[in-house]
């Protein structure tokens, strides 16, 4: 049986490209999260391999991040932008032996991946798309239901537990993600549904990214931010302390020479949102005042919306779409946006 019959079995909906969308009810798979743990595929997020022992040197003169650092049980934000300073992806980054694994947005990986691979010249390191499967917990019991699963923990946020065939990387919110090999996989789903979990589509692992204020770039969104309009520095996403990377000099200003006039702020409305929708204010005189960089349906109707914005549009009112379009209602985020970089 095949992992896409696995979910068909399970009550799975599948859209055009036969991924999941949801197991049958969408609806009530969102309220799910607040009271039982949920798993989900994540056809969202794609892995590529970085293999060759200058592997860390070359994604280091390439990310925002510090990859020097991430040791074999880290788990490490990180972008790569244009010489401009705009992101062209957002990464998980975890190391699988001596290689690296970046975790980015399935729709950029072609790109990105092809792009990566032009600068790396002469260095011994060579990229490639992992065929690996990520699956997403999340819930009350989601600690428990997954070392019933896989056998092991990470003792901590953004660490990694390996197992056999099997990758445990414990996220913010007490969530987890947990990458197997593809022949892993059927008995890692299987494992899942037997400790408890409830499966649910991919929609809900999304809007666990936006409560957790996650900064993923997708191709709504390619080119749009510079990483601290995005909160990546306040989750480790980039480093002060390195050498030069693409828009190194525009991030390196952007953090010290005066305050930051956008940011990723969260945001219920009553309408059904995308990501690369603007959202605009009264005071901006037609110019939209922001973008919804992530975006799922809410439990309650509606849409939560994880949205870079100016800062000053705040006190104005935000709306979707268009200065009259569905009001934009602030919700909290884990983490405070003065804080130092992580």
């Amino acid at each position: 049986m095949s992992l896409t019959d696995l979910y068909t079995a399970a009550g799975a909906r599948l859209d055009a490209a036969g991924h999941v969308t949801d197991f049958g009810d969408a609806n009530g798979e969102l309220a799910a999260l607040e009271t039982t743990t949920v798993v989900t595929p994540l056809p969202q997020y794609t892995l590529i391999r970085f293999t060759g022992e200058e592997s860390q040197s070359f994604l280091n003169g390439q990310l925002s991040s510090d990859v020097r650092i991430v040791g074999e049980t880290d788990a490490q934000y990180s972008s790569y932008s244009t010489p401009k300073g705009r992101m062209q992806a957002s990464f998980l980054v975890l190391r699988d032996g001596e290689d690296y694994l970046l975790q980015i947005a399935s729709d950029l990986q072609p790109a990105v991946q092809k792009r990566l691979s032009m600068f790396i010249l002469r260095s011994n390191t060579r990229a490639s798309e992992s065929g690996w499967q990520a699956f997403g917990v999340a819930g009350p019991g989601a600690a428990e239901r997954v070392q019933a699963a896989t056998g092991g923990l990470p003792t901590s946020p953004m660490q990694v537990w390996h197992g056999e065939n099997v990758k445990v990387i414990a996220l913010e919110g007490a969530r987890y993600e947990l990458l197997v090999p593809d022949e892993a996989a059927h008995p890692l789903w299987q494992a899942l549904l037997a400790a408890g979990c409830r499966p649910v589509g991919p929609a809900v692992w999304t809007l666990t990214e936006i409560r957790a204020g996650s900064p993923w770039v997708t191709q709504a969104t390619y080119e749009e931010f510079v990483p601290q309009m995005a909160n990546l520095e306040l989750i480790g996403g980039v480093s002060f302390k390195k050498g030069c990377y693409p828009g190194q000099e525009i991030v390196a200003r952007t953090q010290y020479l005066g305050k930051l006039k956008r940011r990723a702020l969260r945001f219920h409305v009553e309408a059904a949102a995308q990501s690369g929708q603007d959202v605009y204010s009264p005071e901006m005189n037609g110019q939209a005042s922001g973008k919804v960089m992530l975006a799922a349906p809410a439990p309650q109707g509606g849409s939560e919306v994880l949205v870079v914005v100016q800062t000053a549009s705040l006190e104005h009112g935000l709306h979707l779409g268009a200065v009259d379009g569905p009001k934009l209602a602030p919700l909290p985020l884990p983490y405070s946006l003065e804080a130092e970089p992580a």
